[in-house]
């Protein structure tokens, strides 16, 4: 509707033919068009149609049709030039990407870089920080290189007030920082259990916490959290990380309900099963991996780059109204039942 609204408020400026917009008893939108009296009451006459029905409807209105023809013409202009209203350009956005050096993380930054952001990716390692920093002003985008630790707050706040004296602001916040390890649930000592979910979910709770207020205060800013499949699914002796995720996926629902009204669109990826640093020897080297292949309807894993368009997607001004999703980049995993 915004979208239509733009369209008859540029042709009521542009076009000598008076132009509202409407809705029938059915909610559905269309254009009156005060056309002229045709009926000689004394009125001018209004003709309602949807955007594909304007001219057809005008070639039995005796005194205006060629005029509608002409701004049918000129409303199908002002539709491309709406367009921009769901651009994924990326230009002049400002994203945080913690956990940003490597595998998922490192893929969304340069993702979103290449789309048009300046990147600010962090983490503890400050070679890594370096390279990746690096990688991002070889396409043309601002960045710094400043390491931080999602287990500690300080180190966080210190990111983002450096980000904010170089930037002024930051308009984009992806939470990929994540650590994992397989053990038997039951064996699992309580001091692993405790690391992962405050890496995972506590991590990413203290940078919603830190970051999300200037976005509010500014009424635009988009939150991309990174869930799992485990958000969704058990897997075997990945308890912890399993929890952590579920805690994710309720944190994301969480804070897009709170900040919706304040114009910040909070979502996450779920990615399917990618070959990093994280989990390559388990998924190469064990029979774990051969029962994802079988159950992935594409029969492979991803590619991190097949992660980008989620990611600029839920970033970009296209994405207005979504919030509170997870969405899933699995070639089908969550989907499959029975493949042969």
């Amino acid at each position: 509707m915004l979208i239509l609204a733009a369209i008859a408020a540029t042709l009521r400026a542009q076009s000598s033919v008076s132009f509202e917009l409407s809705a029938d008893r059915h909610g559905d939108y269309g254009f009156g068009i005060a056309s002229g009296d045709c009926n000689n009451d004394g009125k001018p006459d209004i003709v309602t149609s949807g955007i594909g029905e304007i001219a057809s409807r005008a070639v039995n209105h005796r005194v205006v049709s060629a005029t509608i023809v002409r701004e049918h013409n000129k409303m199908l202009e002002c539709i491309a030039e709406a367009k921009t209203f769901t651009s994924f350009d990326l230009t002049g956005r400002t994203a945080l990407v913690v956990g940003g050096t490597s595998g998922i993380g490192r893929a969304i930054a340069l993702a979103l870089a290449g789309a048009g952001a300046d990147v600010v990716a962090s983490a503890r390692r400050a070679d890594e920080v370096a390279e990746v920093a690096a990688e991002i002003r070889e396409r043309g985008r601002r960045t710094l290189a400043i390491p931080a630790d999602v287990l500690d707050r300080p180190s966080l706040e210190n990111l983002h007030e450096q980000t904010l004296r170089a930037f002024g602001k930051v308009d984009i916040l992806v939470n990929a920082a994540g650590i994992t390890r397989r053990v038997p649930t039951l064996q699992c000592s309580e001091e692993e259990w405790s690391t992962i979910l405050d890496t995972n979910l506590t991590g990413t709770f203290r940078a919603c916490q830190i970051v999300a207020p200037g976005m509010v205060e500014r009424g635009w800013g988009r939150i991309i959290n990174i869930a799992s499949l485990a958000t969704f699914v058990a897997f075997c002796e990945v308890a912890a990380y399993g929890a952590s995720k579920a805690g994710v996926g309720a944190l994301t629902k969480s804070l897009a309900v709170e900040l919706a009204q304040h114009g910040v669109c909070v979502n996450a990826i779920a990615p399917g099963f990618f070959p990093t640093a994280l989990n390559q020897e388990l998924l190469e080297q064990s029979p774990r991996g051969q029962e994802v292949l079988l159950r992935t309807p594409m029969h492979r894993y991803g590619h991190l780059e097949e992660l980008a368009g989620a990611a600029i997607f839920l970033a970009s001004e296209a994405a207005s109204f979504v919030t509170g999703q997870i969405l899933p980049v699995d070639g089908g995993y969550l989907a499959s039942g029975v493949n042969q």
